[in-house]
C-alpha cells in the first residue's frame, strides 16, 4: 500500500557568503516560521559563509539538498542569491523557484546594467561615472568633483544592503572612499550625483488579486537627520518607515509605473521592489532588489500588511507561481 504526500517540500535556502548573510538568515528564519504547515513541508536549507549547503546540521553537496525538495523560496541576499549564481544551480537541477531568473537577477544585482535599462525605458536616473578595479582614484575623484555637483553617492556596483555605500564631498572625502571601497572588495564602483528628495520604495507582486503586476503601496523612507538610508539606519530601527508614503495621487501612480516599467524592463519574474527619489524635477530611479528582505523589520512585509495580505499568503503564493512557471 503506497502513502499519497499531499504536502509540497519546499526548501528555504538562507545564509550565504555574501556581506548580507545575517539578514539573509533573518529572512530565511521568517520564511520557516510563516510558510503555512497545513499545505507545505518545509525544509532549511543554510548555506554557511564559505558556500557549503547544510540540510538538519549536516554539510551535504547541494545536489543532494536540493533532491528532497519540489520548490525552493531564495532567502538569500547579495552575492551569490541575487547576482544569478544559485538560480542557475536550482535551473541544473530542474527545481522550480520563486524570484528572478539567472540573467534577470544579474542585470538588477548589476547596478550600471539596471540603470542603463533605465535609462533605455526613458526613467530618470541620477548622473553617474563608472570605475573599474585598478582606476586611477586620484585622477577619477579629481574630474568627478569638477563634473558632478557635490556630495556625491559612493557605491559598489554589485553589492545589496548599501553596504559599502557613502555620501561624501570634495576631491579628498571622494578620493579615500574609493580607496576604501576597492580595498574592501568591490570590482567596480559608481559615483551618483546626489539627489535631494524623499526616499521611495514600492514592491511589485506578479498574479496577486488578479492583476498582471500588482504594486504594493509605496514606503517613504525617513532616515535620521543628517544620514542616509545607510545599512546601520536600515537595521537598527532609527529610520521611519511610512506605509503608505505620503505622496500626491499624481506621484503614486508615478511611483506604480516606474516599479512595474523597471521591473518589466529587467526581466523579472514574481516580485520585486523597486527604489526612488522623489525630487522637484521627477521620479528618479535608484536599484531594483530581485529578492528583497522578508525579516520582520523590512519593507515589503509592511507593504503587505498593508493591503490586508497576510505574510504567509504572500509566501504560498510565491510557491505557486515558483510550480506553475
Amino acid at each position: 500500500m503506497y502513502t499519497v504526500r499531499m504536502q509540497t517540500i519546499v526548501g528555504i535556502l538562507r545564509g550565504g557568503p555574501s556581506r548580507e548573510h545575517e539578514v539573509s538568515l533573518k529572512t530565511g528564519a521568517a520564511m520557516l516560521a510563516n510558510l503555512p504547515e497545513k499545505r507545505f513541508d518545509a525544509r532549511d536549507i543554510f548555506i554557511d559563509r564559505q558556500g557549503v549547503w547544510h540540510v538538519a546540521g549536516r554539510p551535504v553537496e547541494p545536489h543532494r539538498a536540493l533532491r528532497q525538495i519540489d520548490v525552493a523560496l531564495i532567502g538569500l541576499h547579495g552575492e551569490y542569491g541575487e547576482d544569478g549564481q544559485v538560480q542557475r544551480l536550482l535551473e541544473r537541477f530542474g527545481v522550480p523557484y520563486a524570484g528572478a531568473d539567472p540573467f534577470g537577477s544579474y542585470l538588477a544585482m548589476h547596478k550600471l546594467m539596471a540603470k542603463t535599462r533605465a535609462q533605455e525605458a526613458g526613467v530618470l536616473t541620477p548622473a553617474f561615472r563608472h570605475l573599474e578595479r585598478g582606476a586611477d582614484t586620484e585622477a577619477a575623484a579629481y574630474e568627478i568633483t569638477r563634473t558632478l555637483p557635490q556630495p556625491v553617492v559612493v557605491k559598489p556596483v554589485g553589492w545589496g544592503s548599501s553596504i559599502g555605500v557613502s555620501v561624501v564631498g570634495g576631491y579628498a572625502p571622494l578620493r579615500s572612499a574609493l580607496n576604501d571601497l576597492f580595498a574592501l572588495g568591490a570590482p567596480s564602483i559608481l559615483v551618483e550625483e546626489h539627489i535631494r528628495g524623499r526616499e521611495a520604495t514600492l514592491g511589485i507582486v506578479e498574479g496577486l488579486r488578479g492583476e498582471a503586476l500588482y504594486a504594493l503601496p509605496s514606503v517613504e523612507i525617513i532616515p535620521p537627520a543628517g544620514s542616509f538610508f545607510s545599512y546601520d539606519a536600515k537595521y537598527s530601527g532609527a529610520t521611519r518607515e511610512v506605509c503608505p508614503g505620503n505622496f500626491s495621487r499624481v506621484t503614486t501612480e508615478e511611483l506604480r509605473r516606474l516599479a512595474r516599467v523597471m521591473h518589466r524592463s529587467l526581466g523579472l519574474r514574481h516580485y520585486s521592489r523597486s527604489d526612488f527619489i522623489v525630487a522637484p524635477k521627477g521620479v528618479y530611479y535608484l536599484e531594483t532588489n530581485t529578492l528583497p528582505g522578508l525579516t520582520p523589520e523590512s519593507l515589503m512585509p509592511r507593504s503587505l500588511a498593508a493591503v490586508g495580505v497576510p505574510f504567509p499568503d504572500f509566501l504560498a503564493h510565491l510557491v505557486n507561481l515558483a510550480r506553475s512557471r
